[in-house]
């Protein structure tokens, strides 16, 4: 495949035609959806390339906190490294983490690992976080609690209310929650026609966390005691966030 075609990058051609494409009214509804995420990847693959040609070796800085994932919840104190702005570092970490050997000693990240597929990029990014951890630093991750959820079934749609209120009240999926079982369909996959959302691609439960880190060489993988002054108030109903020491 060629890299460029009269000078213009193949991806960027690549990205013209999906657009195009996605204008034209013939397009279906299967190939609309799959075309949408591959644009997607397109604009995350820019962002990526362009941290890679400045960044050829990884940041040459050693931060001692690094925050994955954040998306508009920056953390002061802390380098934030994450696929879109706003963050210090646009960065792709499904391709590792451009980080220095045994050098950080916090990585946080929260609502973040269940939107990488697994198992390549979710036990990559757990290798990865022990290498650039340095000994005894941790990494405090949080996710859906899948158990939270799956406790509750089977129960009556009414049950779910409290749920749909608070995950998904901004958005236009509600109407087609119909059932208790949507919403756990909501919870493990969320994918719905809407670009502006990302969807989850595993689901996770503390044992799974446990197992996850424990595969990783992390020495000892606890709950974690949920911090406000660190993780986003909004994140703590219906989560599980667990601590991992190297």
């Amino acid at each position: 495949m060629p890299r460029d075609i009269c000078g213009i990058p193949f991806i960027d051609l690549l990205g013209e035609h999906i657009t195009a494409a996605l204008a034209e009214p013939t397009t279906t509804h299967g190939l609309a959806r799959t075309l949408r995420a591959a644009a997607k990847e397109i604009e995350l693959s820019r962002y990526h390339r362009a941290s890679q040609r400045a960044y050829p070796n990884g940041i040459e800085e050693r931060p001692a906190k690094v925050q994955i994932g954040g998306g508009s919840h920056q953390l002061d104190g802390f380098f934030n490294i994450d696929l879109v702005p706003p963050a210090d570092l646009l960065w792709d970490v499904r391709e590792g983490l451009p980080l220095q050997d045994n050098t950080v000693e916090l990585l946080f990240n929260e609502h973040f690992l269940e939107h990488i597929d697994y198992p390549q990029s979710a036990k990559g990014f757990a290798r990865e976080s022990h290498r650039v951890l340095a000994p005894g630093g941790h990494v405090v991750t949080g996710v859906p609690d899948a158990a939270f959820v799956l406790d509750r079934y089977p129960a009556a749609p009414d049950q779910a209310t409290e749920m749909v209120e608070r995950w998904y009240a901004k958005r236009s999926c509600q109407g087609d929650i119909n059932t208790f079982l949507d919403l756990v369909n909501y919870v493990f996959r969320d994918q719905d026609d809407d670009p502006k959302y990302t969807p989850h691609l595993w689901a996770y439960d503390f044992e799974k966390l446990v197992q996850l880190f424990s595969e990783a060489g992390f020495t000892t993988v606890e709950p974690w005691p949920f911090d406000a002054t660190l993780a986003n108030p909004k994140r703590e109903w219906a989560s599980v966030y667990v601590i991992a020491t190297k």
